[in-house]
């Protein structure tokens, strides 16, 4: 009778360890790749050019995977190390707390959710297992204690002082620090509630879009059902992140949304990760109109590295998005969003981001525009973003 009653329960308890232990890592294998196509050649100059750079990548969803961000990890897009050796000065990790069952570009309903058993397949606190809301306030926890535990390497970024101070701690150093600021990919963690955004906030969230994979009470999304523009709840939400320092980002958002955002924002509003049409026409970039809208709201486009953004995974295409919107609208609009981590295949990790500074020079650009499109444009945007309004002196202009 025992023998009877151990033989299922060491079954199941088989299959616990499988799913707790093994499958989020396994799935984030599956999901996070690196094509392996051919790279192109690296010169001297370009070499040279990316040492002397402050990198800035406007997304990546490293914190919703179950690793430790401060150790190279043989999965993924980026950790530490990996951002150390691609010089990169400041990462924006985004919270995700929500995508469909069935994900497509097209048109996803709001009534089912992978993340859910993400979150219980890595034990995550019992608090984000119905909550949106405590899932990003558990990313930022996450982040916080791998801060706290890089003595130093890893420096968290919530305003203009703390971001000058990373940039003083990298100036002539061998061995620089890495910059971490957190972001949230749709406010659907909200919950419906215009004050949780405080709470967000209070974390040290500095930058979040208003929808991601669905519409939500906000907004409409490029992949929802209805992909409509703003709801008053949306209109507030806009109108309070300006006020507090946090920056607008349309990425994901419906284009009824994104044209109501940009014609009602009062500061510089970025598209986080994406492409343009021009170069990749797929229903996830913007269009020239909008980056003309974009533009005149002083903000930045990231272009992103997998192939739904830039129609290809080469370094080159990356390139050539980067041009359009150079071209377009200037070199002051133009910034990288790589999406890495965010189930996405791309040609190499942050590891190797020289092959942007190579591919930037092949297209023409000057050192001084490689600078600005590879972190200084970012960097303007953002320090600006993080100033609450309410904090502006008097007469300043909320658009740098």
């Amino acid at each position: 009778m025992r023998k009877r009653v151990w033989v299922p329960l060491a079954v199941l308890g088989l299959a616990a360890a499988g799913f707790f232990g093994l499958a989020p890592g396994w799935l984030e294998g599956q999901m996070n790749r690196i094509d392996g196509k051919e790279l192109i050649p690296v010169s001297a100059e370009a070499q040279a050019l990316h040492k002397t750079l402050q990198i800035v990548d406007l997304h990546s969803d490293t914190l919703m995977w179950d690793r430790d961000v401060l150790q190279r990890a043989s999965r993924g897009h980026e950790d530490l190390p990996r951002l150390a050796e691609g010089n990169v000065a400041l990462q924006l990790f985004s919270s995700v707390t929500k995508t469909p069952k069935g994900q497509n570009y097209d048109a996803n309903g709001s009534d089912t959710d992978n993340i859910t058993g993400l979150v219980i397949a890595q034990l995550q606190p019992v608090r984000t297992w119905g909550s949106l809301l405590q899932r990003s306030l558990y990313h930022g926890e996450k982040l916080d204690r791998a801060v706290a535990r890089a003595d130093g390497a890893l420096r968290k970024v919530s305003d203009p002082a703390s971001l000058d101070a990373l940039l003083a701690a990298r100036a002539g150093k061998a061995n620089p620090p890495v910059g971490a600021l957190l972001t949230i990919e749709g406010l659907q963690n909200l919950e419906g509630k215009l004050g949780n955004l405080d709470k967000l906030h209070d974390a040290g969230f500095r930058m979040a879009s208003l929808t991601h994979f669905f519409d939500n009470e906000l907004a409409g999304s490029l992949h929802g059902l209805k992909k409509g523009g703003l709801t008053p709840l949306g209109r507030q939400a806009v109108a309070r992140m300006e006020d507090l320092g946090m920056v607008v980002d349309i990425a994901h958002c419906s284009h009824q949304c994104v044209g109501e955002v940009l014609a009602m924002a009062r500061r510089p509003v970025v598209s986080s990760h994406g492409g343009v049409q021009a170069t990749c026409k797929v229903n996830r970039n913007l269009s020239d109109d909008e980056l003309r809208q974009l533009a005149k709201t002083g903000g930045v486009v990231g272009i992103g590295y997998w192939d739904a953004a830039i129609c290809d995974t080469s370094p080159r295409a990356i390139g050539r998005a980067m041009k359009h919107v150079r071209d377009l609208v200037g070199i002051q609009h133009v910034a990288l969003g790589s999406d890495y981590d965010g189930g996405t295949t791309v040609r190499f990790d942050t590891s190797k981001l020289v092959q942007v500074t190579q591919a930037l020079l092949d297209e023409g650009f000057t050192p001084d525009e490689v600078r600005a499109a590879m972190g200084g444009n970012a960097l303007r945007v953002l320090r600006a973003g993080m100033v609450p309004l309410a904090r502006l002196p008097q007469g300043a202009p909320a658009r740098p």
